[in-house]
């Protein structure tokens, strides 16, 4: 695959910004809509997108109770009791915390149908047909990595930290719904949002912002840089949690790796000359 010509920033980073104006600036000379009518646009996009997340927030009050019966699951299995060191956890917890979180994974791909509506117009027509494998993708992968930090990470984690050790140093666990509510939260969104990655990858070198040689080439850097974004969003500095979120992230930069090669212009004339 043909390499990118230096940027005038200089060095790998500075081509990866010139790339990236570069594919800004050919967008904007799209025939479309004026600037004021893009703010009219984003407008519209943000109600749009408030609308969902609040009747997103009414469904999930509603279940709130299952939701948090949902949460509570995991130290049902190691019978640990939550406790509240506040009058109004209870209230925060019922309301607040539950509805807003359940309630903005609800309204998700209806806000990300609202995203695409808005950077539609900067597309070409090839590129607009991936709006059907791109909400796919977004929802399926947020959601599986959701799914896998709840059945298998979360459980591991609450045993290792909690049951074996307890047991090792001989302390007796006492936890409040605040601390595990935050826990489990950023945990388990923190998971499903590392799965986005082959997305994001996806994305961007479709717009020919990055290639598969510059990621592949810099997977050490890459490396790096996950186990940083692993240790900033884990909830307990401990080593099996970093792992738990650095791992699958490694696994899904290769899988975007992948799909960056698919999807890349330089593969698409490249079949074009063939043809």
């Amino acid at each position: 695959m043909a390499d990118f010509p230096k940027g005038q920033n200089g060095g790998e980073v500075g081509d990866v910004i010139d790339r990236a104006k570069a594919a800004v600036s050919e967008r904007a000379e799209l025939p479309g809509m004026s600037l004021f009518e893009h703010l009219d646009e984003l407008r519209k996009r943000i109600i749009h997108s408030a609308i969902y997340l609040v009747a997103g927030y009414l469904i999930a009050v509603f279940f709130a109770p299952q939701l948090y019966s949902l949460m509570q699951a995991p130290l049902n299995d190691i019978h640990i009791q939550l406790n509240f060191t506040h009058p109004a956890d209870l209230v925060n917890l019922r309301y607040i915390q539950i509805p807003l979180v359940g309630g903005a994974i609800l309204a998700s791909p209806f806000i990300l149908f609202q995203v695409w509506l808005f950077i539609a117009p900067g597309l070409y027509q090839r590129e607009r047909r991936f709006l059907i494998p791109f909400m796919t993708a977004a929802v399926g992968l947020f959601l599986l990595g959701a799914f896998l930090g709840y059945h298998f990470v979360f459980p591991g984690l609450l045993k290792f930290l909690i049951t074996d050790l307890g047991a090792q140093l001989g302390i007796h666990p006492i936890i409040s719904i605040e601390e595990y509510t935050s826990f489990f939260l950023s945990l388990i969104l923190g998971m499903g949002a590392t799965f986005e990655m082959p997305v994001v990858i996806i994305f961007l070198a479709m717009f020919g912002v990055v290639s598969p040689r510059f990621l592949w080439k810099n997977f050490r850097y890459a490396i790096l840089i996950i186990f940083i974004i692993a240790a900033i969003i884990t909830p307990t500095p401990d080593i099996p949690t970093l792992c738990a979120f650095a791992m699958p992230m490694l696994l899904l930069y290769l899988i975007g790796i992948g799909g960056a090669w698919w999807v890349h212009p330089d593969r698409r004339k490249k079949k074009e000359a063939v043809a």
